[in-house]
């Protein structure tokens, strides 16, 4: 009966073929597997091979098997329907006191077990694979390089994506799951917007992600703030302001600061278009129910109601795409770019704001730009700081490629920050005291309300004198 029950498998050519599949991936699975724990890691692409499509592979050759057999049995059917001489047809009777007939079943059971791991096994690598930090910024690598690039600049590097674009829990994890199936779909035919448009609507709430590490209630109170800042003259001149920022938050202590926003304590609400730029009307609950709306202008037919949490200002904590001004001011207080270089900052600016159509474009032009104007303008000092000059060159062009993504369209100020209101009018989308509620009451546009200004464009500022021990 064993004997049987391999022929009924093998018989016809598409029973054949699954059974030829299914033995195959599997073998590549296991392989894959074993390789893997012994430290073996081809990147996302092979995790994507052995835990997605080698799978479903194996699971359509499964499927091809008992297709097989009921086709060639339904084939036998109709033969003998007609008169013709086929093999006598029964259906297999299962009586475990014949030896032949247990053999059968351990033997099916035993591989129905094999296949419960390995698909099991393969489903939960797959789910971890798809979940990856590599999976997310690198399989779709055009789409996903700026998102990509930014992440590994920023705060949250050591983050995993799911972290905070999915969270805890199973309900988000399938949402997740569904909306991931449109963006494959997008990718491979090509369907997706360049850029990719923001803010996401259908992103969880950032208590629900945000404040699984960041408690609102557990800032620090106020903290010192201390921006440099060159100017784009001969000496690239340095200049410091200093902030005093009310973060807020104290748990014990009355709602201040910034965060008082987000207190639990007081709900807001606004009214805006889908970008977020643009707020028309902000609805304020007090911690005693009452409500007060401050209201500025006619809000168009479209306009949508949210309610405010955290990413409403932080809306990049983690993909920041900085200005071209606030880079080099960064290299050059780390030491990347010499400041020495007369005129590097008003240079730079210049080389970076070129259009160029992919990075190694830019990196050539920008390179080509700087060299070409201290070889006319300053040839002395081309001839004596050249490993400066090309230091500085080949800086520009990490910056432009940080942040500027031809094949995408995004640019300079494709992605405003709302953090302050340097990037964009950030706070001042609220705090613009053009919002009036009905009794003439508007929300403040004080300076004093977020931070206190210690110093201001100052090269030597007393205020950080006082400071040192």
């Amino acid at each position: 009966m064993l004997k049987q029950f391999f022929t009924s498998v093998t018989r016809n050519y598409l029973s054949l073929a699954g059974t030829a599949l299914t033995t195959a991936t599997a073998v590549l699975i296991v392989t894959f597997i074993v390789l893997e724990l012994f430290g073996f890691h081809g990147g996302p692409y092979l995790g994507i091979l052995t835990f997605i499509i080698l799978p479903a592979i194996f699971v359509f050759g499964l499927l091809l098997i008992p297709t097989g057999v009921l086709m060639a049995r339904r084939k036998a059917h109709k033969a003998a329907a007609k008169g013709e001489t086929v093999g006598k047809l029964k259906l297999p009777i299962i009586d475990l006191n014949k030896a032949s007939t247990r053999n059968v079943v351990l033997v099916v059971a035993l591989l129905t077990m094999v296949n419960v791991v390995i698909l099991a096994a393969s489903t939960f690598k797959g789910v971890e694979v798809m979940d990856s930090t590599e999976f997310c910024g690198t399989s779709c690598h055009t789409v996903m390089e700026p998102e990509y690039t930014a992440y590994q600049r920023s705060p949250h590097a050591r983050v995993d994506c799911v972290d905070c674009h999915i969270g805890p829990g199973a309900d988000w994890f399938v949402k997740s799951k569904i909306s991931g199936a449109w963006q494959l779909v997008s990718v491979a035919f090509d369907l997706y917007p360049r850029p990719i448009p923001t803010p996401v609507h259908d992103l969880r709430p950032s208590r629900e992600t945000c404040e699984q590490c960041h408690w609102p209630e557990k800032f620090v109170g106020d903290k010192l703030r201390v921006i440099t800042h060159y100017e784009e003259d001969e000496a690239n001149s340095e200049l410091k302001t200093v902030l005093l920022l009310k973060v807020g938050g104290i748990q014990g202590r009355s709602s201040q600061g910034i965060h008082w926003h987000v207190d639990p304590g007081n709900e807001i609400r606004y009214l805006s278009d889908e970008t977020r730029e643009t707020i028309y009307d902000v609805e304020l609950t007090m911690p005693d129910g009452s409500k007060k709306v401050y209201k500025s202008g006619d809000a168009p037919a479209d306009a949508t109601w949210r309610t405010m949490d955290c990413v409403d200002c932080h809306n990049r904590p983690t993909h920041v795409y900085r200005r071209p001004d606030a880079e080099i001011d960064l290299s050059i207080t780390e030491g990347r770019i010499d400041s020495a270089l007369p005129y590097i900052k008003r240079e730079g600016m210049t080389a970076l704001r070129g259009k160029y159509e992919s990075h190694d474009q830019a990196r050539v032009g920008i390179a080509a730009a700087i060299r070409d104007y201290y070889g006319q303008a300053h040839p002395a000092i081309a001839a004596e700081q050249a490993t400066a000059i090309d230091a500085a060159a080949t800086e520009l062009g990490n910056i432009y490629s940080y942040n500027v993504f031809p094949a995408m369209n995004v640019d300079w100020d494709t992605y405003p920050n709302h953090i302050g209101h340097e990037s964009s009018p950030g706070c001042f989308r609220c705090h613009d005291k053009k919002h009036r509620a009905s009794g003439r009451d508007r929300i403040s546009k004080d300076c004093e309300t977020c931070h206190t200004l210690l110093a201001e464009d100052e090269t030597e500022p007393d205020i950080l004198k006082q400071l040192q021990p």
